[in-house]
């Protein structure tokens, strides 16, 4: 064959080669998501927003939704976990494990130099234009590199994944500041319904012991039977009891606040303050909203992209690997002589490996990745419908507390008017002391009811905002 005839022949081969390494990179591609297998996103939610407009609730701009409730002292507790909680400080240090691994999958991209010096001392060592048979000591400096041609993708695919890795990291932080924020937000006011509720229980107790002294002065006059003064006894210690064990679930909530900002429950302490909070009125907003602020959302998201770039690069596996190296040094037995020119060596080549068989390992390799990746959706989609249920389930107990707020309201000013009228009839002997005990333990556990409710809508409210990502769209 003729010089003429083979570099045509040869013109080919780069069009040749470079279409079979395309070929053989779109069979690594990773199989694409199923839009079947994901939630539809409805157009708004079921329950409608809170009709009810106590403060006109305006997101922060930093993005301290809690600073909506005006309590100073809720203020101080959250920046504290920010600073101290311990699952924070977990997931800020997983954040910087997946970082350091994206650092290390792009630097697989690049080419990788070393460079090395050695003295040897010995017989048969052989330096050009020296005899050999002889000891002597050889002085080697030198320098190599070598780089991994991606010709199929699969170090790119890996620097994907290691990105959306470190991507969910950042997202499942964000989540862990959520979920600790809203947990010291909902202990908080948790125990600022207690400190309510004790001074309820406090003041009836001292209400009932007044009670006791009259009717002990009326006993010892003989107006009434020592029945009297044993069923206001009874009255007296129930609510002391009560009020007991409204402390030790006080004092239980100022433990697990004290654990939530990271300090030790033993020189931690809450004043007891008026529950001086005020209650805003969160707009859900859209159902797409939701999903675009929730940082477990995100997270899950960015796992199923790299999940499914794993599987591309599982798929990589059945194709060569091609790696390009150089090295380049001088060698002589002589200090002196290394950096001469004659004593200079390098070498280029090229090595391409390909497992012939191998027993299946990389058949299940693509197998366990394709597993990892449907696993991966699965969980997003429960992710997405948890998401929307979470925050269906805040508007309803919202609007539904509402409703029940303004009963037990009602309910309280008839109990407050009931025990006033019971009271006047039986100083004026016209009712038994039972009636009057009656009343006054049916006002005590309205308004205790009526507490409950309170703190219930509060809690919901700061539910919603973690339901909502820990924002929301302000709408007029």
């Amino acid at each position: 064959m003729d010089t003429q005839a083979l570099r045509h022949r040869l013109r080919w081969f780069p069009i040749f080669a470079g279409t079979i390494v395309l070929f053989l990179a779109g069979c690594a591609t990773p199989p694409p998501i199923d839009p079947a297998s994901l939630p539809a996103t409805p157009a708004a939610f079921r329950e409608e927003a809170p009709r009810f407009k106590v403060v006109s609730a305006t997101p922060p701009a930093d993005g301290r939704w809690w600073s909506a409730f005006h309590d100073p002292v809720l203020d101080g507790l959250v920046e504290r976990a920010d600073r101290g909680n311990g699952s924070i400080r977990v997931a800020a240090a997983r954040l910087a494990q997946s970082r350091a691994l994206l650092l290390q999958a792009d630097a697989e991209r690049l080419p990788q130099l070393d460079a090395g010096a050695s003295v040897q001392r010995g017989d048969g060592l052989t330096v050009t234009n020296l005899p050999a048979g002889h000891a002597l000591t050889l002085y080697t400096l030198g320098a190599s590199v070598s780089w991994e041609a991606d010709l199929f993708g699969k170090l790119r695919r890996a620097a994907e994944a290691a990105a959306l890795d470190a991507h969910a990291s950042e997202a499942l932080l964000a989540d862990t500041r959520l979920v600790i924020e809203a947990d010291v937000a909902q202990s908080y006011l948790a125990l600022r319904s207690l400190d309510e509720e004790r001074r309820l229980v406090r003041a009836t107790a001292e209400t009932y012991r007044g009670t006791l002294e009259l009717t002990e002065r009326r006993y010892r006059a003989g107006d009434v039977a020592e029945l009297d003064v044993a069923r206001a006894t009874t009255q007296v210690a129930a609510t002391e009891a009560d009020a007991l064990a409204l402390d030790r679930r006080r004092a239980q909530l100022e433990h697990a606040i004290a654990v939530l900002v990271g300090e030790g429950p033993s020189t931690f302490s809450i004043a007891e303050a008026p529950w001086s909070a005020t209650l805003p009125a969160i707009p859900a907003g859209l159902p797409a909203e939701v999903l675009a602020r929730r940082p477990d959302v995100a997270a899950a998201q960015a796992t199923m992209l790299a999940a499914q770039a794993r599987v591309g690069v599982a798929k990589a596996a059945w194709f060569p690997d091609i790696v390009l190296t150089g090295a380049g040094g001088v060698a002589s037995p002589q200090l002196s002589d290394l950096l001469r020119y004659s004593a200079r060596a390098w070498s280029l080549g090229a090595l391409a490996s390909l497992p012939i068989f191998d027993g299946g390992r990389r058949e299940a390799g693509v197998r366990f990745a394709s597993g990892e990746m449907d696993a991966a959706v699965a969980q997003y989609r429960d992710r997405v419908l948890v998401a929307f249920r979470d925050v269906e389930d805040q508007l309803s107990a919202l609007r539904l507390l509402q409703e029940q707020a303004e009963a037990e309201e009602r309910a309280v000013r008839a109990a407050a008017r009931a025990t006033t009228l019971s009271d006047r009839r039986w100083r004026e002997g016209l009712v038994s002391q039972l009636e009057l005990l009656d009343a006054q333990r049916s006002e005590l556990a309205d308004r205790r009811a009526a507490v409950e409710v309170k703190s219930a809508q509060y809690q919901a409210t700061v539910g919603l905002v973690r339901a909502l990502g820990g924002g929301w769209e302000s709408r007029s």
